[in-house]
This record gives structure tokens, sequence and C-alpha cells, in this order.
């Protein structure tokens, strides 16, 4: 940390104290998790983003970890009722729901009554039978109108990609069904491959819209905000045609192809940061939400302890136009201040893209769209 740390002054923190006050503690500790609680607290103490603490390993044991079904659920007098089966998304592998396994058929209404032939709790719900079956096949028994058949399924280890889809989904339609269409929707997760493959999945669709409103809350930032910006500022300068082509395509391909909103959050974050900072900078749009997290401070992760601990040195800084080196610690602020209350999670109303939305349709009535090419010119007939 001392060699690699962004400024050799160490941003004015008395580097070999805090060494010092937390050295006498080696020796009491007496667990793997003790020493990474250890180092957590002391690289704290730099005040700077980016300054990680992993071990190889996630806590707890594994083989226990609990299987997931990919559905929600809530109690009923014989069992657990399936609410609501998450929907997936076909181009991405890993958003899927047991539940819609080929020959499964879950249905909302679906009541659980089993799993691996134990009943199901009444007040803890399959989870209690589902310990340690994460990617592991178990039988259920499903009652539907008084009768029961069983099946077989594969829970998942993780649902957030799952869920993840789902609220994109839903974010998508309510900017549709608020806008009959007019503006399209995006979400970037973060700014790695990950980001960048979900960007593309709704950008061919969204840029065809009059307006785009990018939505980038809770990007957990990396490396790509560059390739994201490039996107977002792309201009249509050009369009191309055919006599049996129905769709008149951009050029840049995929070009919004009117006003851009950004919407973001405290959960914007690193290169999330900086992507709401360089759209500032660069006039692509305003940003709308909350300020971001404020850490501008990068890592490349070249460094692991002798027994794989991964623990990350705070080496590359950024300074911004319109922001200088005040990013760090602060993060951007919105050109539009709007809070996202807990309450509002539970709710049917999405206040932030609300507002981007309104924002979107005020700048379609000033400066208007390049939504449809021209139409050509009607040729004179030049026959004598």
């Amino acid at each position: 940390m001392r060699d690699h740390f962004w400024r050799a002054d160490m941003d004015g923190v008395d580097w070999a104290g805090v060494v010092a006050r937390y050295r006498p503690l080696v020796d009491r500790l007496r667990s793997h998790d003790d020493l990474v609680d250890l180092l957590w607290e002391t690289v704290g103490e730099l005040n700077t983003s980016h300054a990680y603490v992993m071990p190889t390993e996630p806590p707890g044991a594994q083989e226990r970890k609990l299987g997931l079904l990919g559905a929600d659920l809530s109690p009923a007098a014989d069992g657990w009722r399936i609410d609501r089966v998450l929907p997936g998304e076909s181009s991405e592998p890993e958003a899927r729901s047991p539940l819609r396994a080929a020959g499964v058929d879950a249905r909302a209404g679906d009541v659980i009554v089993a799993v691996d032939g134990r009943p199901v709790d009444r007040r803890a719900g399959p989870a209690h039978g589902l310990v340690g079956a994460a990617d592991k096949p178990v039988e259920l028994i499903l009652r539907r109108d008084g009768s029961d058949r069983r099946v077989v399924v594969v829970p998942l280890g993780d649902e957030e990609v799952l869920r993840y889809q789902d609220w994109v989904r839903s974010r998508r339609e309510y900017v549709a069904e608020h806008t009959d269409g007019r503006l399209g929707y995006l979400h970037v997760p973060d700014m790695m491959s990950y980001g960048w493959a979900q960007l593309h999945r709704d950008l061919r669709i969204a840029s065809r819209a009059e307006a785009l409103i990018a939505d980038v809350r809770y990007n957990r930032g990396g490396h790509t905000s560059q390739l994201v910006v490039a996107r977002l500022a792309a201009k249509v300068v050009s369009w191309g045609t055919g006599r049996h082509y129905a769709k008149a395509s951009t050029y840049p391909a995929h070009a919004p192809r009117g006003p851009v909103v950004l919407v973001a959050n405290e959960h914007s974050g690193s290169d999330g940061d900086i992507v709401n900072a360089a759209a500032q900078a660069m006039g692509i749009g305003p940003v709308v939400g909350m300020r971001t997290w404020g850490g501008v401070v990068g890592i490349d992760g070249r460094f692991d302890l002798v027994d794989g601990t991964t623990v990350t040195q705070p080496r590359y800084a950024t300074w911004m136009k319109g922001k200088g080196w005040g990013m760090e610690n602060h993060g951007v602020d919105p050109d539009i201040e709007v809070e996202h209350t807990p309450g509002d999670f539970f709710g049917d109303t999405d206040p932030q893209l609300d507002r981007a939305i309104a924002e979107a349709l005020e700048l379609l009535e000033r400066e208007g769209s390049e939504h449809e090419p021209p139409l050509p010119e009607p040729k004179v007939n030049r026959r004598t």
C-alpha cells in the first residue's frame, strides 16, 4: 500500500502510524476471518475507495448453500404458494427459473407441499428442505386444484441474475407504457463485459425510439465507460434504406435518434461515477437522480498475499472537466435531484424514471428528433 498508493504522501495520512497502531492486534488473531477484518480496518484509515481485502473463499460452508427456486412464494394452508414464477431472459443463460424447466410446468397458484419427501414447514417454508440443494436435483410435490404431482428441479445457488433481468424488463416496460413507446430504455449494470453485453441487449431496439433513457443506477463500475459514453454520444449523420428493406438504418448504427437522459443513484460507483461526469462534461444529456457513490481512485488488482487473499491499492486517480479532482469521496451531483425512498421500492411508481421521462419529453419538444429519415425527392420522368 505504501509503495503503490496513488499519492506518495498517502494523501496526508500518517501511514506508518496507522500500521503501528494496528500491528499489536496481529498476535491476537485466531482465524483467517480475523486477519481479513484487521486488514480492512487498517486500509480503511486511508479514506479512499477501492482499498479492498478479498479472501479466496466466500464465508460459510458452501456445501450447505441454499437452493433457490426462482419464484416469489407465500404461506398457504397446505404448504407454500407460488405467487409468481420469474420469467427469465432467453439471451442470458444464468437468468433461468428452475420452475420453468422442461417438464415442470409450475404455475402461479400451485402450492409446494413437500421437498424431497418432507412436508413443507408452514412457518419456515421450503427453504429448510433446500439447504445444501443449490445446483442439485430436488424433488418437489406441487398441488394444483387438489391434485398432487411430483417434479424434479435443479435449484439455483444465486437468483441475482434472474431477478436483475426481471427488474430490467419491468423498467423497460414502465418507460414504454408511460410514453406510448416514444422513449427507449436501457440499463448498464457495470462497466465490464457483463454490462457491455447488457447495454447491447436493449440498445438495438431502444435507439430506434425518439429519445433514450440510459439507466446507470446500481452501476458497479469497471473500465468500459469510454465505450458506453461513445455509444450514448453518437449522433445520426446518415441513413441507409432500400426498396425492399422495411426498416431504415442509422449511421452510426444504433446511435440515439434524439435526446439522451441518464439516471443515477447513490449506488452508481467508480466507472459508474465517471460515466455520469463524462456525460455532463460532454453535454450528452442531463443526469437525473441522486449524487453518486464517489469512488474514482481505481485499482488493477495485481497483488495477492501468499494465501491468495487479495489486497488492492488505490493506484489511479481521475480528474474530470468541471469536477477537477473532487469526485473522490463526493461523487457526481445530478443535474436534477430526485430521491428514491425505500418505500418506493414497494410501490408502483419509480420517481426517478418519472422525472427522467418528463425531462426527455421536454427535450424532445425543444430539440426534436432524427426519428425517421427524410423522404427521397421525386424523380422527374425524363422520357421524351
